[in-house]
């Protein structure tokens, strides 16, 4: 059972780790991973069809623990122990919820001290008991119901009687309404989430004439309060180190062994490169580079939206792009079906099946790649955008190499 410090307005957790609100789904998932063993039998529960209109929510049943994320900004925005039987709960170190310490309304009186009278939801037949940033709500029966005007604690009930929570809300502000028309905003990450990453706020895909030049980031760097913030560019052609020196070291650096879509080009047929051609992968900034195994220099941006449904999610933050193609501005918010419609891309897709060296299988079905110009979008099956990938032609690679070579 897990022994768990509640921090109302801000978090749930213990010594070790802590769920806090504002924190990206990708580092409350980090947390439940890094717990394999205590924390067990955790669902993912997501909207196929509208992934921006329902709530990404984390489920652990088994700890009676719901984690309610921002479908939009996918950070945490409420915190739900609905079944306080499963795990302990205390608050400045005083224990108010275990197998043996049953959490009546005295018990959380008496360890979170007075508050505004409770509310009484008729319907549910919940009063709910509110300090800033957490609720506490209770069953009780409906013979209590005719005086509860002055709130909870004015209710009397027999000897024994007194009803328990029944379910705890962590969130931030001032008070949570469940059902209410506008639920909570998730707040700003934390800055105990920022780690050693870059975030980034909003990344503009700069063009001209029809082809693509380069991005401009806005980021966000931790340790600082607030938060700094600077504005680097990255460009085709550019090296790996000045790519390094304007976002910082990648997350990951990846060798690109497979190509999936060399078949497609008219070049497929001559002898692959001796070497490979290797990302710089920036996970939080949703963004990955690509660059010439021969030159060094960059080839190609992918743009990752971080939809759920798709096989990439969670390995990417969200990248919030904006990218002005023809008479339409497309972000990762964007259907294809407008898209489609806007940029007149007629020609049939490409399909494309992910699967890993050791599960073959891709539990969420093919994507399809359009290209116009010299952007290639990957479309999900709900007509969300699931990537954007950002190329220069054969043409365009060569005379830039030769501008290189003669500067």
């Amino acid at each position: 059972m897990l022994d768990l410090e509640i921090v109302p307005e801000r978090s749930l957790g213990c010594e070790s780790w802590e769920f806090v609100l504002g924190m990206h789904f990708s580092q409350a998932v980090s947390i439940i991973q890094s717990q394999v063993g205590t924390i067990r039998g955790v669902q993912v529960l997501y909207s196929d069809q509208n992934p921006l209109a329902v709530d990404l929510v984390i489920n652990m049943p088994q700890d009676g623990i719901r984690l309610v994320f921002d479908p939009v900004a996918q950070r945490l925005k409420t915190i739900e122990i609905y079944n306080m039987k499963l795990v302990k709960l205390r608050y400045s170190g005083m224990c108010f919820n275990s197998p043996e310490i049953t959490p009546s309304i005295e018990q959380v009186e008496h360890c979170f001290g007075a508050t505004h009278p409770g509310l009484y939801d008729s319907t549910r037949h919940l009063f709910a008991l509110n300090f800033r940033g957490l609720s506490f709500y209770f069953p009780v029966d409906s013979k209590f119901e005719p005086g509860y005007a002055h709130g909870l604690g004015s209710l009397q009930f027999p000897d024994g009687g007194s009803p328990v929570v029944a379910r705890t809300t962590i969130y931030p502000g001032s008070q949570h309404k469940p059902g209410a028309a506008a639920a909570p905003a998730a707040p700003d990450l934390p800055l105990a989430c920022y780690g050693h990453e870059l975030q980034l706020r909003r990344c503009d895909v700069l063009r001209s004439g029809g082809a693509t030049l380069g991005l401009r980031l806005h980021v966000c760097a931790g340790g600082a309060r607030p938060p700094s913030a600077r504005r680097p560019l990255v460009r085709f052609g550019d090296s790996c180190q000045a790519v390094a020196r304007a976002l910082a070291a990648p997350a990951r650096l990846y060798y690109k062994a497979d190509d999936k879509m060399r078949i497609h080009r008219p070049t497929a047929r001559r002898r692959p490169p001796p070497a490979s051609d290797y990302f710089f992968n920036y996970f939080t900034l949703g963004l990955d580079v690509l660059f010439d195994a021969r030159t060094h220099r960059v080839k190609k941006f992918v743009l990752h939206t971080n939809y759920p449904g798709h096989y990439n999610f969670n390995m990417y933050h969200r990248c919030e792009f904006r990218l002005a193609a023809a008479a339409v501005t497309v972000t990762a918010y964007s259907r294809w079906e407008a898209v489609s419609r806007a940029l007149r891309v007629c020609e049939r897709p490409v399909v494309l099946n992910r699967a890993s060296s050791t599960n073959t299988t891709n539990p969420f079905g093919s994507t399809f790649c359009y290209g116009y110009q010299d952007i290639i979008f990957e479309v999900m099956s709900n007509n969300h955008i699931a990537s954007v990938t950002l190329y220069r032609p054969e043409g365009a690679r060569a005379h830039a190499s030769a501008a290189d070579a003669g500067a």
